[in-house]
């Protein structure tokens, strides 16, 4: 493929890849006036919010493997028309339960994105510093959407109606059908793992329990249901791990991970999912409910810690010019434990300029470990089993997200309850109750409540950075000393141009 044509084929890989990592943060702000226009409970609005990350996350290995098998452009152009038409039928649902169903099912044609175009980056790219520099933009656009979205969705709300959040995917999707089929190579590999239905109800079922379990901890605390869930999800998880290392040609090649570098990289992507969760659930909470501002305020103010992701993953193949690849992931996740422990001084009259350089800091430095770690991750497989490792990549970030919120969010309440002795659950849950006491008790007690979150937030910040300063060390330790040659060119039979 000439080098021209795969670099505009990776602007048209780019539009699916925003508008995934957009659409899962844009909903936030929508929420609100979406439920009040469609008259959803608060059960409702919980599956409103969650079933298309649910589905995203339980599908994502399914997909990969399918791309592999029946061919990552067919696969990615079938995703990006669903995802186009079931954003019309999203913005115009009529009830909770329509735009419920839309969600979930735009949730299945999300998983088919992210693995295939990944993917195809490999096949386009076949030199080592083009496709590091390829899969950098690739990770940039993913992080630029998820920090964009709650802004692009204030922005629409207040001209538009709850709908025009989710039309926004139509134009760039309408543009992937219509350059797609021109500008990206077919890819389809003979010794590809087969689809294995067993394989992929015990991976939906493990993936789709755990971030249950998980997400439900952070909602509810410890209680029985989360708790079975997660058990549940790890047993089920434990079967499909002892029968894919059975298969000869498994839904998800799990022998991989006996590569030390490569295992450190997801055993990295999925705590830097962890402490960056966790951090983002605590300063949006701070910036809204401790600083005052309105959620657009609050979604503008939370940006740059996108954006600051963003930045770190462009300048991560620079960076391999003057140090090895894990050195300056390495070296990018000290920087992070840097922005964790600036959080730790956040309060008083500089806490707003505080808080926003260390969420700025800590997501700079997680840059390099997203764009050299996701391509080392992609490069280090065949290219017929490029699908099913982009899709282990994209499982790892899904799982430590999601535990992030769970653990980090847990640990956040303990630390409040502590400060308070037991009298308040939430700082919320202050906030409501000072309403209703004289003035001066109830300013009493927000102060008080404010103190302990702000507490809470400066121990996750301490958290978040031994986090991150452990799989540095971990990084370094289990580096690969010899670099890798760049993969042969594919078989005429294997990469097709229409």
């Amino acid at each position: 493929m000439r080098v021209d044509r795969a670099w505009l084929g990776l602007i048209v890989l780019t539009l699916p890849t925003f508008l995934v990592a957009l659409d899962t943060t844009a909903l936030l702000l929508a929420l609100p006036q979406l439920s009040a226009g469609l008259g959803a409970t608060g059960v409702e609005q919980l599956w409103i919010s969650d079933s298309y990350g649910f589905m995203v996350a339980g599908l994502v290995i399914t997909m990969g493997t399918l791309g592999d098998r029946i061919g990552r452009r067919r696969l990615l152009m079938i995703g990006g028309a669903a995802f186009a038409v079931l954003s019309v039928v999203a913005a115009f649902a009529t009830g909770p339960l329509m735009l419920i169903v839309a969600r979930a099912l735009l949730g299945v044609a999300g998983a088919t994105l992210a693995p295939s175009t990944l993917a195809l980056i490999t096949n386009m790219f076949h030199d080592d510093r083009q496709r590091g520099r390829a899969i950098a933009i690739w990770a940039t656009c993913q992080f630029t959407g998820g920090a964009l979205g709650p802004v692009l969705a204030g922005f629409l709300l207040q001209h538009f109606w709850w709908g025009s959040v989710f039309l926004a995917a139509v134009p760039a999707m309408a543009v992937l059908l219509l350059a797609g089929p021109f500008l990206l190579p077919e890819y389809r590999g003979d010794r590809a793992g087969r689809l294995d239905p067993a394989g992929v109800g015990l991976s939906l079922v493990a993936v789709l329990s755990m971030v249950y379990g998980l997400k439900q901890l952070t909602v509810e605390g410890v209680s029985v249901v989360p708790a079975v869930a997660l058990v549940a999800g790890a047993a089920v998880g434990f079967v499909f791990v002892r029968r894919q290392l059975r298969l000869e040609t498994p839904l998800l090649d799990l022998r991989l991970l006996r590569d030390r570098p490569l295992t450190a990289v997801i055993v990295g992507l999925v705590f830097a999912g962890v402490a960056m969760a966790g951090t983002g659930l605590m300063v949006t909470q701070y910036l809204q409910s401790v600083l005052g501002f309105s959620p657009f305020v609050s979604a503008v103010l939370f940006a740059p810690m996108g954006l600051g992701v963003a930045a770190g993953t462009m300048a991560a193949p620079m960076l391999t010019r003057w140090m090895k690849p894990a050195t300056a992931i390495a070296g990018g996740l000290a920087v992070s434990a840097l922005g964790g422990l600036l959080l730790v001084g956040v309060g008083g009259g500089y806490a707003l300029p505080l808080v926003m350089t260390g969420i700025t800091v800590l997501a700079l430095g997680a840059g390099p470990l997203f764009a050299l770690g996701t391509g080392l991750v992609v490069g280090s497989v065949p290219p017929e089993r490029a699908g099913s490792a982009a899709s282990m990549s994209e499982t790892g970030n899904y799982l430590g997200g999601s535990l992030g919120l769970a653990l980090l969010g847990m640990v956040a309440a303990a630390v409040y309850r502590g400060r308070m002795d037991g009298t308040s659950d939430s700082l919320a849950g202050a906030v409501a109750e000072s309403r209703h006491l004289p003035a001066d008790q109830g300013a009493e007690l927000l102060h008080a409540a404010q103190e302990a979150f702000t507490a809470g937030l400066h121990v996750t910040g301490v958290v978040a950075a031994v986090i991150f300063a452990g799989t540095a060390v971990l990084i370094l330790t289990m580096r690969r000393p010899a670099t890798r040659t760049a993969p042969a060119a594919l078989p005429d039979h294997e990469v097709t141009r229409s």
